[in-house]
């Protein structure tokens, strides 16, 4: 049974992941969008409304799917709303261009 948290749990983990980077990637198509480009600016604002969404939904599910179990695995009892917590994801740095010598 544990077993199968610890694959839920990940599961849900993974898929939270995936959600945040299709939002950051509508979010960066979106700022390129040619100006005279209606059309795709409105479908890609819709996308990134439902992205978002469901986005919200897996963080409350990811938030929640910590606290079935009130202790880890010393027996001490954990803080549900911290359980399942983890660090924003971050950018990689961007190498800084070569400096040509002359």
């Amino acid at each position: 049974m544990r077993a199968e948290r610890m694959n839920l749990s990940k599961t849900i983990d993974l898929e939270l992941t995936r959600a945040e980077v299709e939002v950051l990637e509508l979010e960066a198509r979106l700022r390129v969008v040619p100006m005279n480009d209606t059309q795709l600016s409105e479908a890609l604002k819709t996308a990134l409304a439902a992205k978002k969404e469901r986005l919200a939904k897996l963080r409350t599910l990811h938030a929640t799917a910590g606290r079935k179990s009130a202790k880890d695995g010393d027996g001490e009892k954990v803080n549900p709303l911290h359980a399942g917590r983890r660090p924003p994801l971050k950018r990689t740095p961007q190498r800084p261009q070569a400096k040509s010598s002359k």
